[in-house]
């Protein structure tokens, strides 16, 4: 009897743990400036905490850190990298770079601090995903062209994760900007997580090996 009860414990409790494995949080930052830390938004408006409600609908559990700063460049990201980014810390999402454009920090002095980021990251055992940014024109067509490539060139050369442009469909639009016409709106929001998200579900999916 006591065997009987025992084997049928074993198989009411078996398949409970391990689909309690299968749905571990995967433990998720992101690295980046205002744009992420969500300027001018309440904290469930900002990037972070629609992106990780939208990933936890589509059945990926996420433990998120929103690990943006205002007004930080791509060298202060990686100057602050390491308590930034917790041990533990399985996938970062880079959102850099916007402040070094409007600033026309050179090219050079960016890429530097990107690849810095993804090597260390890299190194730690850690997944990273790239979201380009563009240089606005003022700055003329040779620094855009020297800019805009660093992100694709970055994930061409690592094997990293990228999307291309973090403002797509959301940059230029005054109504879905604040008063600003720089940091966008909730409305804003929403628009860039729905066009991120198949390429966050497809860097992050693997981490659980879906």
């Amino acid at each position: 009897m006591h065997i009987l009860v025992l084997m049928l414990a074993l198989m009411t409790t078996g398949p409970a743990r391990a689909g309690a494995e299968t749905v571990k949080p995967i433990k998720l930052v992101v690295l980046g400036d205002s744009l992420s830390a969500g300027l001018g938004l309440s904290a469930s408006d900002s990037f972070p905490a629609k992106l990780q409600k939208a990933l936890q609908a589509g059945g990926l559990p996420i433990d998120l850190t929103n690990a943006g700063v205002s007004g930080d460049t791509s060298s202060g990201g990686r100057d602050r990298l390491d308590w930034s980014v917790a041990d533990g810390t399985e996938a970062v999402i880079v959102e850099l770079g916007a402040n070094d454009a409007l600033r026309g920090i050179d090219p050079a002095v960016t890429r530097k601090a990107l690849t810095e980021i993804v090597t260390r990251l890299k190194a730690r055992g850690i997944a990273v995903m790239l979201c380009g940014m563009l240089a606005p024109p003022n700055y003329g067509s040779d620094y855009a062209a020297k800019f805009n490539a660093i992100y694709p060139d970055l994930a061409k050369e690592f094997g990293v994760r990228l999307y291309p442009f973090f403002l797509d469909g959301v940059a230029a639009d005054a109504k879905l900007n604040q008063a600003d016409g720089i940091h966008p709106t909730a409305a804003g929001v929403d628009i860039i997580v729905s066009r991120m998200l198949p390429t966050a579900e497809a860097f992050l999916r693997p981490l659980r090996g879906q």
